[in-house]
């Protein structure tokens, strides 16, 4: 079950958020709660999310509805 729900500008808002968390492990104020960056930079880079599933909500396009 490889499908995604995600658009390319929610991909990289994510992927910009979770970098910016996980800098606040080294940078800030150095707690390992930075370490919850890796939940959305995770899913920018699948390009699926879970909740997106369980919602029913897709920021992608489809690509083909003819088939």
């Amino acid at each position: 079950m490889n499908c995604r729900n995600m658009g390319p500008v929610d991909r990289a808002l994510r992927a910009i958020v979770g970098l910016i968390l996980i800098s606040l492990t080294v940078v800030g104020p150095q707690t390992l709660w930075g370490l919850v960056g890796l939940v959305p930079l995770l899913t920018a880079v699948v390009g699926m999310c879970p909740a997106y599933t369980l919602l029913g909500i897709k920021t992608c396009r489809t690509e083909d509805r003819t088939a």
